[in-house]
């Protein structure tokens, strides 16, 4: 038995009336066509929505199938596509004989009524009896005058029903009919006429024998282009040799096809090309023409296609120009990534033959969405080399300067992006990083954090690796420092001047300009100075009763007496002036330790201190290193006496005061202990060179670890796609591959363990129905494939499944009755919509008539919950990105660990593995066993949302481990379900 066609519901209005059973039937019998067109749209969604009404068949034949109106034949032909057709024990039905043939219902009524062996006739399904030719005679059949209509859009709508049907008694009689429509002279019924013969020849072969000859007649004699587009695809699926007959014939022709009738032809090239390699070489030149057809659905697959079809330089290229300029044209931004994709996988394959292409590549970041830019340039950063690294950074310098001025949603992202790559270039490539250094910082300054805090990162590894650019460097970053606004970017130009500063001229430099970052020192005395001025001014209209305010209240004393107590207080508060002198101009690094930044202020003494001791090796002047000696500490004091007084923002925490104070001993001591000199002046330059160094070997295993991936060996095994399906190693042919990965057939999960182990028991084996469900969850939908089981002896009737759902999950469909024969077994589909990433629960139960009773039974199912690891997947980003969304994100769940797992890597693993999530910390951050251990961990779901985890844990003297789990993220159901799942992880580790 076919499969029967599934439909979805798009709108049905629940607060409007519906009708009764009675009222349809009065309104197709007594209305008039607009009223029968209405009740028709209605009874339709009602069948839609499972009930098949089938009380309403004989008035539908009665009443709606003499119309001629137009629009009530569209409906009609709906109308019969989705009515059941057949009974159940799968024989057409009666009333469909008097539908196809077009029987009068009164005579058929006279007929059955008075001449038995007409009702005998109707159950053998043949025309043997006289009284049906009697019946042909004297009525046309409803169908075929629709077949043979003078109207050529009734005759196209016919032609459209019948690819629907999947009866062949119902087929057969209307066989000649569509042969005659072949040689309409309206192109709309041909092409039509084509689909209708192919369908039939598709399911029932016998009836329509001669069909590819018929066909291959007609595509030879037909002029319309979609004409003979269909009956082009009917000869590729039904005889391949006549289509490849046809096309070696018009090979000339096919640049100058239309759209539809070149992406046939491709699909026929890329299938024959599989069985067939006599005609590749044509094959590919036809592929080559249409590399340059108007149709961007053409290009595509005739890129996609040629490479399928050969490996060469030359076609790569092809085909990777092509790709480059669909995404250029293209205004449709998920279309633009797709193909970036394809471009992508082909700089895999063909890594160096497009390195000529970055150039065009970077002609992508016109777009304006952010994704295809980064996209672009990540694929482009892949492609640069020694021969064109010059150009790329030509072309990103312009980008960059061109974000100084555009009026761009996302510029500040947009700038951020392109600074990382530069930066990324000038690592990789020595001789630009000169070219680009001075450039980017002059964006020091820029009042974009992230992006600054990028630039002065760059400065400081180029001033690592390159030492030859450190004075030009230092010098430009002497110059911008009275223009850098952030503390973060404070900070790293203070300790690249600290390190890199070795000569008298540049310390001194550098020292003028902290002090013009400072201001006036100390600075405490300054501020206060400051506030004891604006005191003493007091504005000349002010009088004394103005100036001056009492405040009474009443007060017991010792002995029991009551006293009034008054207060007198100014007008113009204190406080107010101290906002005023903090909120006045302020040079730029005594503006930061004012608002609290300490760390900076640590970060500073820091750089302080180890400039007074370089000074001091390199200096002969004992008079000038003491007092930059007493200056330095005279600093230091300062931003403690700041952190200390009212006109910090908060006062100074512990960490940065030992820190300053340990400056400050160490300026004290380091003359006579070369300890403290050697752990200011070398051991934390070595600590970079070490994370720079351990930087450059990661990226080269990464760089081993793909080419060695990608790299196949000579015994590698063959893949035979034929011989399994669940291998992805055939590169022979990229259109099935993409087709597999769409019908999910490539998830390793799909084997017959995992799927026994994604079945869910709804029911009990003691009830009256048994019911399973296999739960497919893929991407946006899940699918549930509910097994029926009827442990009765007795028929069930009208069994439905009643489905509801909790959480962001949608019904699409409801599934319609069904009759359950005794000890039959049924198969149900329903699919649930997902929209976000959200711990669901479906539920519901099994509704039937039992057998002599008009009561409904009833039988509760199992809720079905939805594991939220099916839509999150690892992903990556990076230290600032983590922590903006860190700060950014309001919902957060606190998870305490609790589990028995002794070892502290073993319980990240743990995690990870059950949240499917990444950890972004260093390996070598986790290194060694020091009892304590702390981790970021970041995922990604299927919707965009992102998850972020904070692991902090510690091992106890019994060995057992403490901490918790932080979960951030931005919807609290993500939130709330990752902590579930982490719950849950604990106690099956336990």
């Amino acid at each position: 038995m076919a499969t029967e066609t599934c439909y979805t519901i798009i709108h049905q209005d629940d607060s409007q009336e519906q009708p009764s059973l009675q009222e349809l039937k009065t309104a197709l019998e007594k209305g008039s066509e607009e009223a029968k067109i209405e009740t028709m749209k209605r009874i339709l969604v009602t069948m839609l929505n499972g009930d098949s009404l089938p009380q309403l068949l004989m008035q539908v034949i009665r009443f709606v199938m003499p119309s001629k109106n137009k629009q009530l034949k569209k409906l009609l032909h709906f109308y019969w596509e989705i009515c059941p057709k057949t009974n159940s024990d799968g024989k057409l039905k009666q009333e469909m004989i008097l539908v196809w043939y077009g029987i009068d219902i009164g005579d058929w009524a006279f007929h059955q009524s008075n001449d038995t062996t007409c009702s005998a006739l109707f159950n053998q399904k043949t025309l043997i009896h006289p009284i049906f030719a009697l019946y042909i005679d004297r009525f046309s059949n409803a169908i075929r005058n629709d077949l043979q209509h003078p109207n050529e859009y009734i005759r196209g709508a016919t032609l459209r029903f019948l690819c629907k049907l999947r009866e062949p008694e119902l087929l057969e009689p209307l066989v000649p009919s569509c042969r005659l429509c072949l040689e309409h002279r309206h192109a709309y019924v041909r092409k039509n006429a084509v689909f209708a013969i192919y369908t039939i020849y598709k399911h029932f072969e016998y009836l329509i024998p001669d069909a590819p000859e018929l066909i291959q007649s007609f595509l030879i004699a037909e002029g319309d282009q979609t004409c003979k587009r269909n009956a082009f695809v009917m000869l590729c699926n039904t005889s391949q040799a006549r289509a490849v007959e046809y096309l070696n014939e018009v090979f000339d022709q096919v640049p100058n096809f239309d759209e539809l009738l070149q992406m046939a032809v491709i699909e026929l090239i890329r299938k024959d090309c599989r069985n067939n390699s006599v005609n590749r070489g044509k094959y590919i030149r036809c592929i080559f023409e249409l590399l340059s057809a108007p149709s961007h659905s053409v290009k595509y697959e005739a890129a996609t296609s040629l490479m399928a079809l050969t490996h060469a330089p030359a076609a790569v290229k092809a085909a990777a120009s092509c790709y480059i300029e669909l995404i250029v044209k293209e205004s449709d931004n998920n279309i633009k990534l797709i193909v970036l994709d394809r471009l992508d996988e082909l700089r895999e394959k063909h890594e160096h033959v497009l390195d000529d292409l970055v150039p065009d590549i970077l002609r992508v970041l016109s777009s304006p969405d952010i994704e295809v830019r980064r996209k672009a340039l990540r694929i482009a950063l892949e492609l640069v080399s020694n021969r064109n690294v010059q150009e790329v950074i030509t072309l990103l310098k312009k980008e960059l300067s061109k974000t100084l001025d555009q009026d761009y949603e996302k510029n500040n992202e947009y700038r951020q992006l392109l600074i990382q790559s530069i930066h990324s270039c000038a690592i990789k490539f020595s001789e630009v990083a000169a070219n680009v250094v001075h450039v980017l910082m002059e964006f020091l300054g820029d009042s974009n954090n992230p992006s600054a805090v990028d630039v002065i990162t760059f400065v400081r590894e180029v001033v690592e690796k390159f030492p030859s650019l450190r004075t030009s460097i230092l010098e430009k970053l002497l110059d911008t420092f009275m223009d850098v606004k952030s503390g973060k970017v404070f900070r790293g130009a203070l300790w690249i001047v600290g390190e890199y500063c070795s000569e008298v001229q540049d310390i001194e430099e550098a020292w003028k300009q902290i002090r013009a970052g400072l201001g006036e020192i100390p600075i405490l005395a300054s501020e206060q100075k400051l506030l004891d001025e604006a005191s003493k001014e007091d504005k000349p209209d002010e009088s004394p009763e103005q100036k001056i305010q009492s405040t009474s209240s009443r007060r017991i004393l010792a002995d029991g007496t009551y006293a009034t107590e008054t207060a007198f207080s100014s007008n113009s508060s204190a406080m107010a002036k101290l906002e005023a002198v903090k909120s006045a101009t302020k040079p730029p690094l005594r503006a930061l330790i004012l608002a609290s930044d300490f760390f900076l202020g640590s970060v500073l003494a820091s750089t302080l201190t180890k400039l007074v001791m370089r000074y001091t090796e390199i200096s002969d002047d004992p008079a000038r290193v003491n007092a930059l000696r007493a200056e330095a500490m005279l600093i230091m004091a300062s931003i403690i006496r700041v952190g200390q007084s009212q006109f910090a923002a908060s006062p100074i925490d512990e960490d940065t005061y030992d820190r300053i104070m340990a400056c400050m001993h160490a300026l004290q001591e380091f003359s006579n202990d070369n300890t403290i000199k050697s752990i200011f002046l070398h051991d934390t330059k070595a600590a970079l060179t070490r994370i720079v160094e351990n930087e450059e070997k990661k990226a080269a295993a990464k760089r081993s670890k793909d080419k060695s991936a990608a790299a196949g060996q000579a015994d590698d095994l063959i893949s035979f796609r034929q011989f399994s399906k669940r291998n992805i190693g055939d590169e022979t042919d990229e259109y099935e591959l993409d087709l597999t990965r769409a019908t999910g057939q490539t998830d390793p999960r799909d084997d017959l363990i995992s799927k026994l182990s994604r079945v869910v028991q709804l029911t009990g084996f003691s009830d009256p129905v048994y019911a399973e469900a296999y739960v497919n969850v893929h991407q946006f939908d899940i699918l549930l494939d509910v097994l029926i089981v009827n442990q009765t002896s007795e028929t069930l009737q009208n069994l439905t499944l009643e489905f509801a759902t909790l959480g962001d999950l949608k019904l699409v469909e409801r599934p319609t009755q069904h009759n359950l024969a005794p000890h039959s077994v049924h198969s149900v589909k329903a699919t649930i919509k997902v929209s976000s990433t959200e711990a669901g629960v479906i539920f519901g139960n099994i509704v039937y008539d039992g057998p002599g009773t008009s009561e409904s039974n009833c039988v509760v199912m199992n809720d079905i919950h939805i594991d939220i690891m099916d839509y999150i997947n690892p992903a990556y980003c990076n230290e600032t990105q983590f922590r903006s969304m860190w700060s950014e994100f309001e919902w957060e769940n606190k998870v305490n660990v609790n589990t028995n797992i002794a070892d502290l890597r073993d319980y990240l693993n743990h995690i990870m593995k059950s949240t499917n999530m990444s950890c972004l910390t260093p390996e070598a951050a986790l290194e060694g066993d020091c009892g304590f251990l702390s981790a970021n961990m970041y995922a990604r779901s299927i919707f965009g949302e992102d998850a972020l985890a904070n692991l902090s844990i510690e091992k106890q003297t019994d060995g057992a481990i403490s901490g918790h789990v932080r979960i951030r993220s931005k919807t609290q159901g993500i939130a709330l379900s990752l902590g579930d799942k982490i719950t849950l992880a604990q106690k099956s580790a336990a």
